[in-house]
């Protein structure tokens, strides 16, 4: 088996740069004629069919992916096989960080050529090299976050370095309709639902109106964005507070506030279309009733391009701080089965009745009481993907990427709910970030100096550092997606523990004491966390022993490496060091004829009782180094 590696390169000027070899295996698979899709010209997509014609292509196509593949090689001399499970040959993560590799792993072992883009900012994090090929996106004048919404940009990229496909991730373009549209009119397939099904789902108002239309239960709200705080203040008048507002085209807990009362409205209105603005590009809005302290619940949905949609079962994500999720469960713990079974059919019923193709969520909440309420859907794969992808065995993202290839749910082994893998045990997913929770989660910044991370029976981890990394204050906190899985919920819990006592991080600030708290608590323990938990037991959560303070330790390495480097490390300013090596002082003429004599003499020739005694007594300054 040969093994090539090839350079990586970048478009943003005339220099180029050399990886660590990127060594990828061939994923062998004994499979040794062409498979027909790699007859497909780049970047060309299949020509529209009927359903029935599709589905006879591709069971034809599938038959002869169970004996076929074919190896490929490339201008740079990196060969790889691919296993003719998809018509594509490359593809690129518009995206950073885990999810960018999570993205570059999956298209690996299919034999796909992957590529990655980076902003001058992030011209030395993980994400770029993991990637076969890796371009600079945005100019060093620009916003960091910018750089990863320049669409024009992107596609310029990927154009000039023929992608077939790009998969957006989470968060910066997943959610936009351009974005997913310009792919199209470029031939680039969008790994992700179609243009049309964003602009419906991603559009959270839409979303509402979507979910009235087929009986799907919500909670009373705004069907239309909002441009000001009067429209806002008009609806939390007529349905009481507390309401909450949320961003009309993004997710992830950005842009969301609760409002108590009209002298609150203004404010939060503006901070919450900021936030909204700054994260998604858009700061449109819309405003709900607020339910008090319910579960958060959300389903996992797959659906392909025949209109066929089946579920992979809930998870659980009530455990948050401010609207962000801090600890995701698969499945629900202590939930009833009536109102899991109501769930699923309901997500199923919004995701066919919009037309859904891919993966993606629908998030639901539901009340003391058992009563459900759809919140929104989220059109793109989910930071905690990993848990449903432990508890059933399904590469959420290869699968992703499968459909967007024209892969009906039949050929995934998934053409029916019967067939899709049954929940096997529990998982649970802490989110490790670089956050500092003694400080009301103030986000830190600055090198991992030692970053070992916990392994073992059961332990998983999506992490995109390593020790020596810069963590930088433009982007999201997240550091690490530790998964623990186990047969049981309290063996889950007991083996997370675990995994975070581990964890050895030094440098900078993490969550990690906070996490730890909220595993050891009884309500948590029980199944029962809800939206509130983490507000309602702040004196237990929030109260930290023997975790040393760092804050002087980084104080005195960013000291000796001033002295040591200059003001050439990252993050720091100034002129940088000097170039000038000093010349080394020469002997004295008068010394030169002279054996050279010291206190080192002394302790070889009387020891070192009568060394001591000497040095007391001499009268003068002595200097020395570690060499004495």
């Amino acid at each position: 088996m040969q093994l090539r590696a090839g350079p990586t390169r970048s478009l943003a000027g005339p220099q180029t740069h050399l990886n660590n070899p990127i060594i990828r295996p061939l994923i062998c698979s004994g499979r040794s004629v062409a498979h027909p899709a790699s007859r497909l010209p780049s970047r060309t997509l299949v020509p529209a069919l009927s359903r029935s014609s599709c589905n006879a292509s591709h069971r034809t196509i599938n038959k002869l992916n169970r004996s076929v593949g074919t190896r490929c090689s490339h201008n740079d001399g990196l060969e790889t096989f691919h296993t003719g499970e998809v018509p594509f040959k490359k593809i690129l993560c518009a995206n950073r960080g885990e999810i960018a590799i999570r993205v570059f792993r999956a298209g690996t072992e299919l034999g796909l050529r992957t590529v990655a883009i980076y902003s001058p900012s992030d011209r030395l994090q993980s994400h770029r090299y993991n990637a076969d090929e890796s371009y600079q996106v945005g100019t060093p004048d620009m916003q960091p976050v910018s750089c990863y919404l320049d669409i024009e940009a992107i596609i310029k990229i990927a154009k000039e370095a023929e992608v077939d496909a790009i998969h957006p991730g989470y968060g910066f373009l997943s959610e936009n309709t351009t974005f997913a549209r310009r792919c199209q009119e470029e031939g680039i397939v969008f790994i992700g639902p179609r243009a049309e099904t964003i602009e419906a789902m991603g559009d959270k108002t839409a979303a509402r109106r979507a979910a009235i239309e087929c009986g799907v239960p919500i909670v009373p709200g705004t069907n239309q964005a909002l441009q000001n705080a009067e429209e806002a203040l008009k609806f939390a008048e007529e349905a009481g507070y507390p309401v909450i507002l949320k961003a009309a085209m993004g997710g992830g807990g950005r842009g969301m506030r609760v409002v108590r009362n009209d002298f609150e409205m203004a404010d939060l209105f503006n901070r919450a279309s900021n936030e909204a603005k700054a994260a998604f590009g858009d700061g449109s809005m819309f405003v709900e009733k607020y339910v008090e302290e319910p579960r958060h619940i959300e389903i996992q949905i797959i659906a392909d391009a025949y209109g066929n949609v089946v579920h992979l079962y809930e998870r659980d994500c009530s455990v948050q701080r401010r609207h962000q999720k801090v600890v995701e469960i698969a499945p629900a713990p202590a939930l009833a089965k009536s109102i899991k079974e109501g769930l699923y059919a309901d997500a199923v019923k919004l995701a066919k009745h919009v037309g859904y193709r891919n993966a993606g969520t629908v998030e639901f909440m539901v009340d003391k009481h058992g009563n459900r309420y759809f919140l929104e859907v989220n059109p793109r794969v989910q930071v905690e993907h990993t848990v449903t992808e432990e508890i059933t065995g399904v590469d959420i993202v290869q699968t992703q990427i499968k459909i967007a290839g024209g892969a009906s749910l039949a050929e995934l082994g998934l053409g029916t709910q019967a067939e899709v893998p049954k929940p096997k045990g529990f998982a649970i997913q802490c989110r490790v970030t670089s956050e500092d929770p003694e400080q009301n989660f103030q986000p830190d910044s600055g090198r991992l100096e030692a970053y070992r991370p916990p392994g073992g029976p059961g332990i998983r981890l999506d992490s995109a550092v390593t020790a020596g990394n810069v963590t930088s204050r433009f982007y999201d906190s997240l550091l690490c997606k530790v998964i623990a899985t186990a047969p049981t919920f309290d063996k889950a819990v007991q083996r997370m523990a675990r995994a975070l006592q581990e964890f050895q991080i030094r440098g900078i600030k993490t969550n990690i004491p906070f996490m730890e708290n909220v595993l050891r608590h009884p309500v948590f323990l029980a199944g029962a966390a809800t939206t509130g938990f983490i507000e309602t037991y702040q004196k237990e959560l929030f109260k930290f022993e023997g975790h040393s303070n760092i804050r002087a330790n980084k104080l005195l390495l960013y000291l000796a490496d001033m002295v040591v480097n200059g003001p050439n490390h990252p993050g720091a300013v100034g002129p940088a060091p000097s170039k000038i090596t000093p010349p080394a002082p020469a002997i004295p003429a008068e010394l030169a004829e002279h054996k050279l004599a010291g206190w080192r003499e002394v302790y070889v020739r009387e020891g070192p009782d009568a060394w001591a005694k000497a040095v007391r007594a001499h009268k003068g300054l002595l200097l020395t180094d570690t060499t004495m």
